[in-house]
């Protein structure tokens, strides 16, 4: 169960970063709106996976995951530039990720 809220909170946290962008500053404030709705109810599932969860794990694997998730909403929506070296140190972000989580499980 708190797996799933860790995912939520990262889903929550992709979306309120997808329409802070969409809000344009100040431009639009139904998406500033949403967005800090969004962050809120991120911020309500994520702090009860720390419950369960190690603090360093999860806080790794959400902002960790999140990064990986927002630069790929950045190319396909917002046609941002992938280049070579972004992939690789988004992949370097989930290799730390993983990393952590199976030092962590370990110890």
């Amino acid at each position: 169960m708190h797996w799933l809220l860790l995912a939520t909170a990262i889903v929550l946290e992709v979306a309120g970063t997808t329409t802070l962008k969409l809000a344009g500053g100040f431009a639009r404030p139904g998406y500033l709106g949403l967005s800090l709705l969004l962050y809120g109810t991120c911020l309500i599932a994520l702090s009860h996976a720390f419950k369960v969860i190690p603090v360093g794990v999860a806080y790794a694997i959400w902002s960790g995951i999140g990064t990986a998730l927002i630069v790929l909403v950045g190319v396909v929506w917002f046609a941002e530039v992938l280049t070579t070296l972004k992939a690789v140190f988004i992949a370097m972000i989930l290799v730390g990720v993983v990393g952590l989580n199976l030092v962590s499980n370990t110890a």
